[in-house]
């Protein structure tokens, strides 16, 4: 297959990375340094599922064409607080395999060095420092790897592949049911909530009983128990705390955390009041139990059958509990 015919203009020179606040995998690394090679710079942070599903494709570039001109430099910018942690991001960089090097970007200087605002986002530049292209969000594999191609090309590269990297599409990584995918990325912190159902609305800043309704329409959620609904999360404040969704997606995804590093609190999930029992995502077993030990994004259900709209439930069992968004795919 030939190479994308089209004009790649500069869209300005690659920013620089100075503002890190730290680096992984890497010594700090500078526009200077990285002159002379095709680079990719890869903006994420470590729980965005939309991130995680094109993971597999940058780290296969990485790995086919690092010994051809391409670097990939991943920066990770964080959406939550316990994102800033560099030990949580160490752990994410471990358990997700990123081995390119990756520049800490807790002060959002990268960030607006390069006037960006996605997560994922993906610019690619020459070998004279210049961007050729960009990528907001899922897709686009096939143009970027055609790109990274040609720039190698024009860098002077010798026998560059012009196959297409193929990856495995399984766990965080596998890609969206798009035709089936209905019910939206929700936060739960009142500075960004929306459909939250539970009689009375949210008290902010302050605990709460909350009662769930009997029944919810498509895409709306509630409390259960006694939380304290902050701007970015909702702080479970005494055991036997519940969350319930109305759905439509194959998989549920949930942003949260335990009270502290190094505790665990035990979690029970329900699909329509029954255990998951084969519809367990990565983080439950089949009877619907789990443990919360990490502050990341955890697989709750992963649908293999037909997709229908179904109410989830999740009940702590101890308080402290941190929920910052659901995530579906």
């Amino acid at each position: 297959m030939t190479r994308l015919g089209a004009d790649l203009r500069s869209e300005g020179r690659l920013a620089p990375f100075s503002g890190a606040t730290g680096w992984l995998n890497s010594s700090p690394l500078t526009t200077d340094e990285l002159r002379g090679k095709v680079v990719l710079v890869d903006f994420w942070t470590y729980t965005c599922i939309n991130w995680l599903r094109t993971l597999g494709y940058v780290r296969a570039w990485c790995e086919k064409y690092a010994g051809l001109g391409l670097v990939v430099v991943g920066v990770h910018t964080p959406e939550f607080p316990f994102e800033r942690d560099v030990d949580n991001v160490r752990q994410a960089v471990k358990d997700m395999r990123v081995e390119y090097p990756v520049a800490l970007d807790s002060d959002y200087a990268i960030w607006e060095a390069f006037s960006n605002r996605y997560w994922p986002a993906v610019y690619i530049a020459d070998a004279d420092g210049r961007i050729r292209h960009h990528h907001f969000g899922e897709g686009g594999y096939e143009d970027c790897e055609r790109i990274i191609q040609r720039l190698l090309e024009e860098a002077g590269g010798e026998r560059i592949p012009d196959d297409l990297v193929s990856v495995a599409d399984d766990g965080f990584e596998a890609q969206a049911d798009w035709p089936n995918l209905e019910s939206p990325e929700t936060y739960l912190g009142y500075g960004q909530a929306e459909r939250f159902a539970s009689p009375g609305g949210a008290e902010r800043n302050e605990p709460r009983t909350y009662v769930a309704p009997d029944e919810l329409r498509l895409n709306q959620w509630a409390l259960a128990g006694e939380w304290t609904v902050e701007s970015g999360a909702c702080v479970l404040s005494q055991p036997e705390g519940r969350i319930a969704f109305r759905f439509h997606a194959r998989d549920v995804n949930l942003v949260m955390g335990p009270p502290a590093r190094g505790t665990s609190v035990p979690f029970t999930v329900l699909v329509d009041g029954e255990p998951p029992s084969a519809a367990h995502g990565l983080d439950v077993n089949e009877q619907g139990h789990g443990m919360l030990s990490e502050q990341r994004l955890h697989q709750l259900i992963r649908e293999g059958g037909s997709i229908r709209d179904r109410t989830f439930e999740i009940t702590f069992l101890a308080p402290g509990v941190e929920a910052y968004a659901f995530t579906f795919g």
